[in-house]
């Protein structure tokens, strides 16, 4: 029997071998699919083929009416309605993102720029007052996968605060349209001690615990 829902798993990491947040995404994928076998995977590896950064041209292709795009700003949109495309049909959005100097991989925000797109995932108008952007997809849940060199970036730690990949995620979730938002972090990598492999295990543990939450939550949803 075939199932309606999709996982879009979009890896950041420039790393193919030895990446911690793609071995994360790994086990996230096969736990999850030991359990939904007939779910749809689609797969965007952002960190071996980043999208291009948007440009002048990009934006004025993007907020110029579909009807009055010339082939060449259609042209430029290409990629941006494949990635958007991908993105309306996910059910659920796996993130496999390292912290890069504090922040996402350059990657993952070119691809942020090019689906965080006017008339496409918000509308604007200026009739809201203050607030004229309004989210237009719904209903999503987000699994942050994450891996850092340093440690203590939760509140309370030594760095907290110092986490910028995290936030701006859960800033821009609504627009992509998100309701709810997980993160496993794998700490302690540049150290290589007793305390990143406890952060390994600990990290391959909680994935394996947000798939029975998601997955419990999904069946009294179906009840």
């Amino acid at each position: 029997m075939s199932s309606d829902f999709t996982i879009l798993r979009l890896d950041a990491s420039a790393r193919q071998e030895r990446s911690l947040s793609r071995a994360l995404a790994d086990r996230f994928v096969d736990e999850w699919r030991a359990r939904w076998p007939e779910d749809a995977l689609l797969r965007r590896d952002v960190g071996s083929a980043p999208p291009p950064a948007i440009s002048e041209a990009w934006i004025g292709a993007a907020f110029t009416p579909e009807d009055e795009r010339s082939s060449e700003q259609r042209r430029l949109l290409e990629l941006s309605d494949s990635l958007i495309a991908e993105l309306r049909k996910a059910d659920l959005l796996v993130i496999a993102a390292p912290m890069y100097n504090y922040g996402m991989p350059a990657a993952l925000k070119a691809w942020v720029d090019q689906v965080v797109r006017v008339g496409e995932t918000f509308s604007f108008d200026l009739r809201r007052g203050d607030w004229p952007l309004e989210p237009i997809l719904e209903g999503k849940s987000l699994v942050l996968l994450t891996a850092s060199g340093e440690f203590g970036f939760a509140p309370g730690g030594p760095r907290a605060g110092m986490d910028h990949l995290t936030p701006h995620l859960r800033t821009l979730s609504g627009y992509l349209g998100v309701a709810e938002m997980r993160r496993v972090a794998i700490e302690y990598q540049e150290f290589g001690d007793e305390r990143h492999r406890r952060s390994v295990a600990r990290a391959q543990e909680d994935v394996v615990r947000v798939v029975e939450e998601l997955s419990e939550r999904r069946l009294s949803r179906a009840a």
